[in-house]
């Protein structure tokens, strides 16, 4: 296919460009920087430059497409409290997308986040009412909206599919909350753990991850919500653990009504217990993970370098 990427030169992106190259599709690729560009032309895309606001740009790049991959997100927005122009930017760019795609039976993969589900395993939704987990009613109502708006274009003739991420999306160079916790650990000199470090995290490789969108780009059925997770429970004390053996530090619980203190924005997502269930995505998408677990990751030493 010729696919139409955003968030192609991020931490994910720049995993999936490759990965769909290699199996012989064609990929135009969304860049707001000259650096983007560069990266992504090296990589062996098609540029195409613009911004999540230039939405005229998103949905004629789609229409000229055979299938889209939609990674990018407002996250400096968000990071900084503007969550809520970060959805509302998502929305928009949904419904450019979405009006490009329109009566194509195109496939449509948009990207969300692995929830929560109070004492039990979060699951997937494949379009059979025997399913669950279609929308998850703790996320965020605003992410949760988004989500609703991807699925429900599978009524417009758009194989339409939300990939859900997990916590940790983890590999060499990983930017995200793996390397702000060891960050932490450096810092107050003490790796920490909420409680008794019980709480559960679903992770999956990079690379693994890279393959989940190339598969569901090729064949996830029409108003799927799946989960891209590699080991559905990790526990917060057991990667606690790995960084302190690894930094020399020692290993210590932290009380609940500390968690912001010790960890910062951190402190709400190590508190939580959310693993979550990928047994759908494994069956649908023939999809299996073959890279290091997040502890033998950790164990390779990069992060520590």
């Amino acid at each position: 296919m010729r696919v139409f990427v955003t968030g192609a030169s991020g931490w994910i992106g720049s995993a999936v460009v490759p990965e769909l190259i290699s199996h012989d599709h064609q990929v135009a690729a969304l860049a707001r920087s000259d650096a983007a560009a560069r990266v992504l032309r090296e990589a062996g895309a098609e540029v195409v430059r613009g911004s999540l606001d230039d939405l005229d740009t998103l949905h004629n790049a789609a229409a000229g497409s055979e299938g889209v991959i939609h990674l990018a997100f407002k996250h400096d927005a968000a990071f900084s409290g503007d969550f809520k122009s970060a959805i509302a930017a998502d929305r928009a760019v949904v419904t450019a997308i979405g009006g490009a795609l329109a009566g194509t039976d195109r496939p449509f993969i948009a990207t969300g986040g692995t929830p929560a589900v109070p004492d039990r395993i979060a699951t997937e939704y494949d379009g059979r009412p025997t399913t669950t987990d279609a929308i998850d009613a703790n996320s965020p109502a605003a992410r949760a909206k988004t989500d609703e708006m991807v699925l429900a274009l599978s009524t417009r003739a758009i194989r339409s599919a939300v990939l859900r991420l997990p916590r940790a999306v983890y590999g060499e160079n990983d930017p995200g909350f793996t390397t702000s916790l060891i960050a932490t650990a450096r810092d107050k000199g003490v790796s920490g753990y909420i409680g008794d470090g019980s709480q559960r995290w679903p992770v999956t490789h990079r690379l693994d991850t890279a393959r989940a969108y190339r598969l569901a780009l090729e064949k996830a059925p029409a108003g799927s919500l799946l989960n891209i997770v590699g080991q559905e429970s990790v526990t917060i004390r057991s990667i606690a653990e790995t960084i302190a053996r690894h930094l020399g530090v020692p290993l210590s619980s932290v009380a609940a009504e500390n968690a912001l203190e010790h960890f910062g924005w951190l402190g709400a997502l190590v508190s939580l217990d959310q693993p979550a269930s990928s047994a759908i995505t494994r069956d649908l998408l023939g999809w299996r993970p073959m890279h290091p677990t997040l502890l033998e990751d950790l164990d390779q030493g990069h992060y520590f370098r």
